[in-house]
């Protein structure tokens, strides 16, 4: 679900404007507190996610289960994917290939070059010079050429075979033809210069890419120079999307207590820049029945749940789960915006991760529980975390951690404004998400960022 809805303190507020917050956010110990920040000083003020209550890192949630730490749920979502068997490798093309992880080295099946060839265009010469210049010119895709004998030219092209017992290519900038038509260097050639001789990339056999690299452009490039129609690779996680919520539109503009819905249209895209198949996005509405059928008919790689994640009258997800019983591996983490996330093993090669229905907190459901868990189902290495300063000050939560949109600005991350759960504004121009701790985080402050994967191979394709 993408809307606040009206629910009694005490339950899920991260729906709460700024407003709300910061009436509601007052605990004493808050940003204040010594002990919370990881050494950082305290940034005063809530965040503009809003609260209704606040907790101390082991206290229990309002609707009675414990949140886990940021950090530990990134873990046991890597551990529960790290728990499926490896679907088999399959043998794709190299126009579906992009973005996908090989499961077999990448070996060259041919010299490259696979023959001695021209680097420039110009003349191909035989001994010291001047030369006699042969008639005819030698281009690339054609037979093999004549051989020369010293004292000899012929014209050639970039990318054309070598003719036998050349000694270099002239460039076209450094010759010249006499009134006899005899070639004259203007700049001497040495031996093998301009020529690619074969075999000067690499040699049959050798290995290119190893198992686990990721297959970019540059990579479908060098395949294909390669000798290689098919890759072998790990197939994508099959992904299926529940939108809940019965106020949601799929066109048009609000009306009447119904908006538009934002996750069905973003969700695609992102987990295919994850490196998932989607199967399907279907709209469930608030329907329990209509949940729990799709939940235990699915087979998907991975369930994704839109909203009905806290303890609301139409929040079905923790009953149905319950009623199917699944095992929950993560209920609840203590990030803001998003804590009402989960994980749950919904099968024994399958998961399900359920997103808070606004659109920011979906975002972070997303980095914290689904994208560790597609890495690791599609074979993807782990990004290397890096840090930067803050070039503002960021208000923390007291307790929990908290990601703000930013963008990168001269080595600096710069946070964002509209950055409330329900605000995708500030996300749409980011290009990262950094980590804030609990307390908050002052200028200068190094902080993790998480990279948005707008760049990634694959976002493309379905």
């Amino acid at each position: 679900m993408n809307a606040p809805r009206a629910r009694p303190l005490g339950q899920d507020a991260d729906d709460l404007d700024m407003e709300e917050a910061l009436a509601l956010v007052k605990d004493p110990r808050g940003a204040a507190d010594p002990g919370r920040g990881h050494g950082t000083p305290a940034v005063p003020a809530p965040t503009s996610e809003g609260e209704s209550r606040t907790h101390a890192p082991d206290s229990a949630e309002g609707d009675g289960h414990k949140a886990t730490p940021w950090s530990q749920a990134r873990t046991t979502a890597e551990r529960a994917a790290r728990s499926v068997p490896r679907r088999a490798p399959v043998s794709v093309s190299l126009d579906t290939a992009l973005g996908l992880v090989l499961a077999a080295p990448l070996s060259a099946l041919t010299d490259l070059p696979s023959f001695d060839t021209s680097a420039m265009d110009g003349w191909a010469v035989a001994g010291p010079g001047p030369w006699d210049l042969r008639e005819e010119h030698v281009l690339a895709g054609h037979a093999r050429p004549e051989p020369l004998i010293d004292g000899e030219a012929v014209r050639i092209a970039t990318g054309a075979r070598i003719p036998r017992d050349a000694t270099a290519v002239l460039r076209s900038e450094h010759g010249r033809l006499d009134g006899q038509g005899r070639l004259h260097a203007t700049r001497e050639a040495v031996h093998g210069q301009d020529i690619r001789p074969r075999g000067q990339e690499c040699r049959s056999g050798d290995q290119l890419l190893p198992v686990g690299a990721l297959a970019t452009p540059a990579v479908l490039g060098l395949a294909a120079a390669a000798g290689y129609d098919t890759l072998a690779v790990i197939p994508r996680p099959r992904v299926e999307v529940f939108v809940l919520g019965d106020e949601l539109l799929t066109e048009g503009l609000p009306q009447e207590g119904l908006i538009r819905d934002a996750l069905g249209p973003m969700l695609p895209p992102w987990l295919r820049a994850l490196g998932a198949e989607v199967l399907a996005v279907r709209r469930l509405g608030d329907d329990a029945k209509a949940l729990h059928k799709a939940i235990t008919r699915s087979d998907a790689d991975l369930i994704v749940t839109t909203g009905g994640t806290a303890s609301g009258p139409v929040d079905h997800v923790h009953p149905t789960l319950s009623r199917i019983g699944v095992q929950l591996l993560v209920d609840g983490v203590k990030v803001r915006p998003g804590h009402p996330m989960l994980l749950a093993r919904t099968k024994e090669n399958q998961h399900l991760v359920g997103l808070p229905g606004n659109p920011l907190a979906a975002v972070s459901g997303l980095l914290t529980l689904a994208e560790p868990l597609l890495r690791i189902l599609a074979g993807r290495a782990a990004p290397e975390p890096y840090t930067l300063p803050l070039r503002d000050a960021v208000h923390g939560h007291p307790y929990d951690t908290r990601l703000v949109p930013v963008v990168v600005r001269a080595d600096q991350a710069v946070p964002l404004h509209y950055n409330g759960p329900a605000m995708l504004r500030g996300i749409a121009a980011s290009d990262a998400l950094a980590v804030v701790p609990p307390g908050g985080a002052l200028p200068g402050q190094e902080l993790e960022l998480l990279d948005l994967p707008w760049a990634l191979a694959g976002m493309g394709n379905a």
